[in-house]
């Protein structure tokens, strides 16, 4: 009957069919339907991003977390944030927080060596991980409903317990001396290091990089020292989102962390490095003889999120940027000088960020790109926005907003980053608000006020002898920087 049933189906369909093409009516519509211009499609508004429930609290030692349940799948993922970060490493020892980072997962605990800890973890198809970047540690595991307390408790045993043997952290240094010794293989990557110091300062926290010679100062009680002086309990934030019970969690949580003793001396003020911008107004240059092209970053010392004008920034980025921006409009597509062009407002949490531009282009047009680019960031400054380009940009960023919720996980990462750094937990939805209430007037505004010509620095990485016309047109100053790695053997 079901064989029956599926024949008659088809026969239907071919009848259908049939009876199009002989009338013609499917030919005639799709003729109707001309195709339009990718500006005349209309899509239905965004979703209203609200949060989800969470739970937060604290423990009698001061550890706060966050619970949020989900139970779409039968996983559960958490995630530690401590007060720590690579800014707060002596000048001497630049490395030594992220092999702290590295070697707390990497060498096992006092229970667990290294290669138990990778073989439970993988009979349980589960993850634990560990690092340390320029402001935040991290501390992070997965793993099914079901393996959750013995997973939550290798979780803590690599936090409130990490080995640090000898081998691990030897294995460590020998690779970041690899990278020292590969640095200077990519010109973006020497830009982006290199342009970091001229705006921080090549001392400052914010840009300095790892030498032979800061490897060679670490040794595992300074990896043991750093790793107590921040991690504790009261200098850590823990989220948890998943399938679980609330009630089980918070048991296992306090079962599993409530003994961790605080810090009785832990400052929960910890003093961050000063920032003042090192250089301005000047082009630097890194020759290169072997490019073919010029890699080139121009900015300024930039703001913070917190800044009153963040949202008018926000929709000056898109202005700018991306297909249908200005520079890609006029700087590629129209002048053909660029491969790759952009200028962003890129704050930071609780530092100054940067106004950074740049892009890649051939070498003889690395002066034009320069003057081209200069030129637009003058004319954000000087002129209102027309309203196609407000409109696109606005609702450029108000539709990008819904990526920052498409996971609970992704939204309480969120909220925990808010607490550390200090900020109210809507942050996000004042954000929106401004930007939906933005003008055209507020823009120019905040261009005016933000985007510091007299400020810009210029560096340039290629082939000097084919930058023709030559750097010394554009009528700056022009140092040159030496890139040689200083110890190299």
């Amino acid at each position: 009957m079901q064989r029956r049933n599926r024949t008659v189906a088809y026969l239907l369909v071919a009848i259908v069919v049939f009876a199009i093409t002989l009338t013609g009516w499917g030919r005639d519509r799709a003729l109707a339907d001309t195709p339009r211009h990718y500006t005349e499609l209309e899509f239905a508004p965004a979703p209203e991003v609200t949060l989800p429930d969470y739970t937060r609290f604290q423990l009698e030692n001061g550890l706060t977390v966050y619970l949020m349940e989900d139970h779409e799948l039968p996983i559960v993922s958490g995630s530690a944030m401590i007060r720590t970060g690579d800014r707060l490493e002596p000048a001497d020892q630049v490395g030594l927080a992220s092999i702290v980072g590295e070697v707390m997962r990497s060498g096992g605990t006092t229970e667990h060596s290294a290669e138990q800890l990778n073989q439970l973890l993988e009979q349980k198809a589960a993850s634990v991980e560990t690092g340390i970047d320029i402001a935040v540690g991290s501390a992070s595991f997965g793993s099914l409903t079901e393996d959750l307390p013995e997973v939550f408790d290798l979780f803590a045993e690599v936090l409130r317990e990490p080995a640090f043997p000898q081998d691990k952290i030897d294995l460590a240094k020998t690779q970041r001396s690899g990278g020292i010794a590969r640095r200077n293989d990519d010109p973006e990557e020497i830009a982006g290091r290199e342009f970091q110091k001229l705006i921080y300062g090549a001392e400052n926290p914010y840009a300095r990089s790892i030498e032979y010679a800061s490897l060679a100062n670490i040794n595992r009680e300074n990896i043991v020292n750093f790793y107590r002086d921040y991690f504790h309990p009261d200098n850590m934030l823990l989220g948890i989102v998943g399938d679980f019970d609330p009630t089980q969690m918070r048991s296992l949580i306090e079962s599993t962390f409530g003994d961790w003793q605080p810090d009785p001396d832990l400052s929960q003020e910890q003093t961050l490095p000063t920032v003042s911008q090192a250089q301005a107004g000047k082009i630097f240059l890194i020759d290169q003889p072997q490019l073919t092209q010029s890699t080139i970053q121009i900015g300024h010392l930039g703001g913070r999120l917190d800044n009153p004008a963040h949202a008018a920034l926000s929709v000056l980025n898109e202005v700018l940027n991306n297909f249908g921006g200005r520079l890609v409009n006029e700087v590629r597509s129209r002048q053909g000088l660029a491969y790759v062009v952009y200028a962003f407002w890129s704050p930071r949490f609780d530092y100054p960020g940067l106004f950074i531009g740049g892009g890649q282009t051939r070498s003889e047009a690395t002066v034009p790109f320069i003057s081209s680019l200069g030129a637009e960031i003058e004319k954000a400054r000087t002129t209102l926005v027309n309203q196609a380009e407000l409109d696109r940009a606005k609702d450029s960023v108000l539709n990008a907003f819904i990526f920052n919720f498409q996971t609970p996980a992704q939204t309480l990462s969120r909220l925990m980053r808010y607490e550390y750094y200090g900020y109210p937990s809507d942050f996000i939805f004042r954000y929106q608000k401004q930007v939906e209430e933005t003008t055209a007037e507020q823009v120019q505004i905040a261009a005016e006020t933000y985007l510091k010509p007299e400020q810009l620095v210029t560096l340039v990485v290629g082939n000097n002898a084919a930058i023709n016309p030559p750097l010394s047109e554009l009528g700056r100053p022009i140092d040159s920087i030496d890139i040689t790695i200083p110890g190299a053997p």
